[in-house]
């Protein structure tokens, strides 16, 4: 038995636990708990990759293990976290969540659109798995970027004193604006450079490395805050050397 081969399956094991108990805490409205989860799965999710490339033992149960694990980490818990914070945003009150309270008020589904970020999540990773194209860069955001992206959100709301940010945050136009605006970047033929690096040099890599001193600016500055504003810096970034390249 070839013990080496099921290192980075095990790997993504990890990525689907922590999916799953992320899951969970992102229903009962314990987002930091959520957050660490998802953050450790993409953890894994790297993880996983470096190890079947190392090892040299990739192959295709491995990639399809890897999009089912990422499709609830990073599809499944960011489309939760969202229609959690439409919620709040819409402030229903007495309702409950969607239903009818007893008074036979009837709830707001708005919060269900939501969900729609794990709809073009699972889209997404399905393109992903046949599209050839994405071996060295992106074709559109990644999953994991999105996730980070979302679960951040109420982390600021209970840990930032940045009350535009808040306030934004807890606009229910603000969020549908985020979920329609991710549900379309997965998706979009938008290429996105990797943050793989086949040599140190920094000649070649000089995005990468202009990437990483900002968002370590940023995170110095900003705490919690840079997090999604490390995701947009990364897209726009993106942008930019696509038109220095053409």
């Amino acid at each position: 038995m070839n013990i080496k081969k099921h290192i980075p399956n095990t790997l993504t094991l990890g990525n689907l636990f922590c999916g799953t108990l992320a899951t969970v805490f992102a229903i009962k409205g314990d987002f930091y708990a959520t957050a660490v989860l998802v953050i450790l799965g993409i953890g894994f999710d790297f993880l996983d990759g470096f190890a079947a490339r190392l090892l040299k033992v990739q192959g295709e149960l491995g990639k399809q293990l890897d999009s089912l694990a990422d499709m609830v980490t990073s599809g499944v818990v960011p489309g939760l976290v969202m229609m959690q914070l439409l919620v709040n945003a819409i402030d229903i009150d007495a309702v409950g969540y969607f239903g009818v309270d007893a008074y036979g008020k009837t709830g707001s589904n708005l919060p269900y659109i939501g969900l729609l970020l794990t709809l073009f999540a699972c889209y997404r990773l399905a393109k992903f798995n046949i599209d050839e194209r994405q071996s060295d860069s992106f074709i559109g955001v990644p999953t994991p970027a999105m996730s980070l992206f979302v679960i951040s959100l109420p982390l600021i709301l209970e840990y930032s004193s940045f009350n535009f940010f808040i306030e934004l945050i807890q606009n229910k136009y603000f969020l549908l604006a985020i979920t329609f605006l991710f549900s379309y970047l997965m998706n979009a033929e938008l290429p996105l450079f990797s943050l793989k690096f086949k040599s140190f040099g920094f000649k070649g890599n000089e995005i990468k490395y202009l990437f990483l001193l900002l968002s370590i600016v940023l995170l110095i500055v900003l705490k919690i805050v840079a997090i999604p504003i490390i995701i947009l810096l990364y897209i726009i970034l993106s942008l930019i050397n696509n038109l220095v390249r053409k």
